[in-house]
């Protein structure tokens, strides 16, 4: 799982400790170029086929992570599988980039269950046990909170949280999270019964996972009992409900909650699916649970997924950009590039892009009203500011931890702007990230900027420049907080800043969005089908929505409904699910 999965590719709007520099016009193309270890399976930007067309079996717009899965399993399942990415480099808004040999992550931070094997594994790792490329992870157990009642060491497991409960918040507190474990807890053995790799768009999914997965299923529910069978029902209602019957009325049980909610999918627990907070509990509140952090950054994640498309034969091709997909008699037939060259699909075009940009490439006269007004109606998460540092570990405290929670005002909400700010140092667990005596961060408030104060802007004007500099600020004190009276900005070798217009501009989101902005128990994500024939859409706009170990399990589901039951059946074998 992974909770900080906010995605971000860096601002090359340089302030400070590098030289200013202009932007290339081709997207990350600078990136690519000043990298020195951005990939270790480099893609080649080769769109022809064995046949020497331009053309493959299914296309996958973009390559981010939901659209490498896609890949990797469909090229697995011997599927000729081209991949069309705009940028210089692969893994949108995962991927990893070299500056002055500081190796910074773009995006997701904060993983468990990268490791994961069996039935109730992660889905990423699932995807990851089947394409043969497991990744080198450290583990550890903590992360430092600063809340208005205090700063502590947040340790995961079912016992340590208790202390700091008992200290920080009061006897009251430490009754209610043991009633909410009491009874969330059971529910995770049916919420994890059904593999999101066993599910599949058409009937063939009562094959693969209704009759496959039943007596699990069944057993779970026969575990729990009658009050915890209940219980399960609410899998698919808001998380909200669940803490609701439990009448639990502690103001930092309420709010931690609520925290864990948006830092999971971009909504408070009024807004989540049970079934999301009741799997993160089970990895977060057993016992033995670890974190883990992939020992060459989230970048290795893109590594690996890239390493599994080509190893089973599916093609990358970068700086790709697609204009436009061609449909012809009612079927989405291919891609025409910026080019003017098209690319001819056979079988499917899959689209990675969020659900507006997709429509956005679609001729106006072939799609139905319904789907471009669902599209345009549903609203969206805001957008993020971001702070990448490079900088001399000197005078850093002993015990600093990879990752740090900064929330200034309770009562404003998490999902207000300027209130939340995360925080990573990974160069604590994986110092090879840094050059040697020094430390890598990243710090960004979690799609809560809003895209209306930027829009318009000239990135290049002194009002731009003066609002990046205002909005910020609230990461450089949240930095100045965590990192304690040993750190100085202004010795940071490293300063990037980036804002809405940088997620527009390079992962090319419509405002720089997050993602949709779902609320459990009111709408629900789409499907992955869309009613274009031949064409499907995987990743945070569709079910099961945002983070990294949905829009994996996004990319399963569509290479899954594109292949024969038979083959699908296979794969689970071969994963031991």
């Amino acid at each position: 799982m992974n909770i900080c999965n906010h995605c971000f590719i860096t601002n090359l709007n340089f302030n400070g400790g590098v030289k200013t520099t202009s932007t290339s016009k081709r997207g990350a193309s600078f990136l690519a170029r000043n990298s020195s270890s951005a990939t270790t399976a480099t893609p080649t930007p080769n769109i022809l086929s064995s046949t020497g067309k331009a053309e493959a079996d299914v296309i996958v717009i973009g390559s981010g992570i939901g659209g490498l899965c896609c890949a990797g399993l469909l090229a697995r399942y011997e599927q000729d599988v081209l991949v069309l990415e705009s940028h210089d480099l692969p893994g949108g808004a995962a991927h990893s980039f070299d500056i002055k040999g500081y190796k910074f992550d773009s995006g997701p931070s904060l993983f468990s269950g990268l490791q994961s094997r069996g039935l109730q594994a992660n889905p990423l790792a699932q995807v990851l046990d089947a394409l043969g490329e497991p990744i080198p992870c450290v583990k550890y157990d903590s992360w430092k909170v600063y809340v208005p009642e205090g700063e502590f060491l947040s340790r995961i497991g079912p016992t340590e949280f208790f202390k700091d409960l008992e200290k920080y918040a009061g006897p009251d507190a430490v009754r209610e999270w043991q009633k909410l474990l009491d009874a969330i807890l059971p529910m995770s053995t049916a919420a994890m019964a059904l593999p999101p790799v066993s599910i599949r768009g058409d009937w063939g999914v009562l094959s693969t996972a209704a009759a496959r997965y039943a007596p699990t299923l069944l057993k779970s529910f026969a575990q729990m009992g009658p009050r915890g069978a209940l219980g399960a029902t609410k899998l698919l209602r808001p998380f909200s409900e669940i803490v609701d019957s439990l009448e639990l009325k502690d103001p930092f049980i309420l709010n931690w909650v609520d925290l864990l909610s948006f830092l999971l999918a971009g909504v408070k627990s009024d807004g989540i699916l049970s079934a999301e907070m009741v799997y993160m509990f089970a990895e977060w509140y057993k016992p033995n649970c670890t974190l883990e952090y992939p020992l060459q950054g989230s970048g290795a994640i893109v590594d690996a997924l890239v390493r599994g498309v080509q190893k089973f034969g599916g093609r990358i091709s970068l700086r790709s950009h697609v204009e436009a997909i061609v449909v012809e008699n009612g079927r989405a037939i291919g891609v025409k590039l910026r080019s003017g060259q098209f690319v001819r699909a056979r079988k499917a075009v899959v689209s990675n892009a969020s659900m507006w940009d997709t429509l956005n490439l679609l001729p106006k006269e072939v799609v139905p009203k319904s789907y471009e007004d669902r599209i345009k109606k549903t609203p969206q998460c805001e957008s993020f500011m971001h702070l990448h540092l490079g900088f001399d570990s000197e005078g850093m405290r002993e015990d600093l931890g990879i990752h740090h929670i900064v929330v200034n005002d309770w009562k404003r909400g998490v999902d207000a702007d300027q209130n939340v700010v995360l925080i990573s140092v990974p160069s604590v667990l994986s110092p090879t990230l840094a050059p040697p005596g020094k430390h890598v961060l990243h710090a960004y408030t979690p799609g809560t900027e809003p895209f209306g104060l930027w829009e318009g802007l000239d990135r290049r004007s002194s009002e731009y420049k003066k609002l990046k500099d205002e909005r910020s600020e609230v990461m450089w004190n949240a930095v100045e907080r965590a990192l304690g009276p040993g750190f100085n900005r202004e010795k940071c070798e490293v300063k990037l800043v980036g804002t809405p217009l940088t997620h527009k501009r390079f992962l090319r989101r419509n405002r720089g969005t997050y993602g949709p902005a779902i609320q459990a128990g009111k709408d629900t994500f789409p499907g992955h089908p869309t009613p274009i024939p031949q064409l499907y859409c995987c990743g945070d706009s569709t079910f099961p929505g945002i983070g990294v170990p949905a829009v994996a399990a996004s990319g399963a589901i569509v290479a899954n409904s594109l292949v024969s039951v038979s083959q699908h059946l296979q794969l689970l074998d071969a994963v031991g699910i």
